[in-house]
């Protein structure tokens, strides 16, 4: 009786859309013993939007990377907007070799798809080149299809010990936060003060090193003779990098709208989920972006009206990593069945 009730309460519009989505996900599931990589797909051929966002909803490690995988043959962009290289999406090609991604978005094992990097990403440039090393070693062509935001903002490994004395401070308290020390959130609070750097201004290694170098004092005024970090090394580093960074990058905001004027089919790739989203989630719990639907708009320059689908991601049983609330958690011998079965380590 329940259920009749909200049914009736339901938009029209709704419940059209789910009849039609019903329409063609039933007759999949009567086939002969159908996998979800074939019911999706189906769907996902009937409907064929534009533009798809694939979100976590929960806490990460819903299978986002997974997902993505299956439907970026359909794809001809595949982006991430938000997040850095403290997101991991485990895939595997057709052979079964299995790629560990961190920063280069998922649809790069596709020959035809195009890989943008947007400029709501903070990039650590070192670990994006061996990601993309990792890659070509396994046959993997990156030249010419990875993009990478000039916007996007430089995450230097003094984010990361800034990351680390950080997270030691707040322990002391009791109160740590559990983060990756992957410095992501100390790099966007560089952007948020507006003492980070970005891509761009590795086009200009006249003025760079002078920026580290400020962005460094201001670190060392915070923490002092704790603070190990050799800026002058880093500076060396990135300038060396940049000759083989600056090929990748472009105005991403200027790409991704121009694929999107030409009729071409877009995939965006979430990093984290909902519940960490630094307005949304579990403050202070959470990540430093948006992971949520309005940090895809903001992290790519794309208009949340040229967004066609919104696909959530859920997994049968939810995971957390860190502290924070989980009102859910379950211990004993069920939690250790649901590791072991679930390779949850």
């Amino acid at each position: 009786m329940q259920l009749s009730t909200q049914q009736s309460l339901r938009p029209a519009r709704a419940v059209t859309r789910q009849a039609k989505v019903a329409s063609v996900v039933r007759p999949a599931i009567k086939s002969v013993k159908p996998s979800f990589r074939q019911i999706f797909v189906k769907a996902q051929e009937k409907f064929a939007p534009q533009v798809s966002v694939v979100l976590g909803t929960q806490w990460g490690d819903e299978g986002k990377g997974k997902l993505v995988d299956i439907l970026a043959k359909q794809y001809d962009v595949v982006a991430r907007a938000q997040g850095g290289a403290n997101a991991g999406h485990t895939i595997y090609d057709d052979a079964g070799t299995k790629f560990a991604l961190h920063l280069v978005p998922s649809g790069i094992l596709h020959k035809n798809a195009t890989c943008i990097v947007g400029n709501g990403v903070v990039l650590h440039v070192p670990s994006l080149f061996e990601e993309i090393s990792k890659l070509e070693a396994k046959g993997v062509v990156v030249n010419g299809k990875l993009k990478i935001s000039d916007r996007a903002h430089l995450l230097f490994d003094l984010h990361k010990e800034v990351d680390g004395l950080r997270e030691a401070e707040l322990a002391g308290t009791g109160k740590s936060i559990g983060t990756t020390k992957r410095g992501i959130g100390p790099a966007y609070a560089s952007k948020a003060t507006r003492n980070g750097l970005r891509v761009s201004d590795l086009y200009n290694l006249n003025t760079f090193p002078d920026k580290l170098r400020k962005l460094a004092a201001d670190a060392k005024a915070r923490f002092g003779a704790a603070l190990e970090y050799d800026v002058e090394a880093d500076i060396k580093k990135h300038i060396e990098l940049s000759k083989k960074l600056l090929p990748f990058v472009t105005d991403s905001v200027d790409l991704i709208n121009d694929e999107f004027e030409k009729g071409t089919r877009i995939l965006i790739e979430g990093a984290n989920a909902t519940m960490l989203d630094i307005d949304f989630g579990t403050y202070p719990y959470v990540t430093s972006s948006n992971p949520s639907i309005g940090g895809i708009a903001t992290g790519l320059g794309l208009a949340p009206s040229k967004i066609s689908a919104l696909i959530g991601v859920v997994k049968a049983y939810t995971t957390r990593v860190g502290a924070g609330p989980y009102p859910t958690e379950v211990f004993g011998a069920l939690a250790e069945d649901l590791r072991r079965i679930g390779h949850e380590f």
